[in-house]
């Protein structure tokens, strides 16, 4: 199935947005009886919040580490905006210095941001944090009324009614940052948001941008789960093999084809010799099931 991974990851590196996130993949580490931690980036698009026409997809690419020049790797040809959570690993992608494109603009995740806050006030009661909670929660009930309109409608409405309300909380923030210690619990959650600022506020000026990341996260959550099951993968290679059989299946998950219906037929067709030159036939959401 490998050109049809390769084809469905070509087809969404197209794409003018993604998402990305990693997870480990325990590996087997041949010769010394242990597992090792080898980690799946999930690079996924998901338009239908606001009426997208390309169909949604996901490709999860292995590999040994969590290094950032991985993602860097796996994103040679991209050039769109990247939607992603805090971790620095993808920090080069934004550099001038990029290998595989453009530097690549982007999106940091509310939601994290929201965690951040959600951990401190569950744990010490702290009415900043709390505060930091209830100005977050304004933003997101714009976004319920909003959800499923067109771009030019969101942005819009975000520039109109929540553009002033990041606003005011970026003055809150460095009012808080300023009066409490950057070392305490709650100092380093608001330094947090304060390093990702820039990001926080990507999806005030494109309607096409997600306040957060919880589409990739979602698509995250089966491939822990198999990992339980699972346990481990025999070895790298076979790392690589669990991505792409992921990739397949989720894929068919998110615009509701029957996983097994599709690899039985894709397996099939390869094996009966289709052509290379049509492999986007086989691509999940161009699967139509026999009668």
């Amino acid at each position: 199935m490998k050109p049809v991974v390769d084809r469905l990851a070509d087809y969404l590196k197209r794409s003018s947005k993604l998402f990305m996130d990693e997870t480990t993949a325990p590996v087997l580490d041949p010769g010394r009886g242990v597992t090792k931690t080898g980690y799946l980036w999930a690079l996924a698009r998901d338009d239908r919040p606001w009426g997208g026409e390309d169909p949604p997809g996901v490709v999860y690419f292995y590999a040994p580490g969590r290094a950032g020049e991985n993602a860097e790797t796996f994103l040679t040809g991209f050039d769109g905006i990247l939607q992603i959570d805090g971790y620095t690993g993808y920090n080069r992608l934004t550099k001038p210095s990029r290998k595989g494109g453009a530097p690549i603009r982007v999106a940091h995740c509310w939601a994290h941001a929201r965690h951040k806050l959600k951990e401190v006030f569950d744990r010490d009661g702290s009415e900043i944090a709390a505060e930091g909670l209830r100005r977050i929660a304004e933003f997101y009930a714009v976004e319920t009324d909003i959800r499923g309109v067109s771009p030019g409608q969101r942005l819009s409405a975000r520039q109109s009614r929540t553009a002033p309300l990041v606003a005011a909380f970026g003055d809150w923030l460095q009012a808080q940052r300023r009066k409490i210690s950057s070392k305490s619990r709650l100092g380093e959650k608001l330094t947090y948001i304060h390093n990702h600022w820039d990001g926080l506020q990507t999806f005030l000026t494109d309607g096409r941008v997600e306040i957060d990341s919880n589409r990739v996260e979602n698509l995250i959550r089966p491939i822990a789960l198999n990992r339980k099951n699972a346990l481990f993968a025999g070895h790298d290679e076979g790392g690589v093999a669990w991505g792409r059989i992921a990739s397949l299946i989720e894929t068919c998950k998110i615009n509701g084809i029957e996983p097994f219906a599709y690899l039985k037929a894709a397996l099939t067709a390869l094996a009966n010799g289709h052509p290379q030159s049509r492999l986007d036939d086989l691509l999940p959401w161009n699967f139509t099931p026999s009668r």
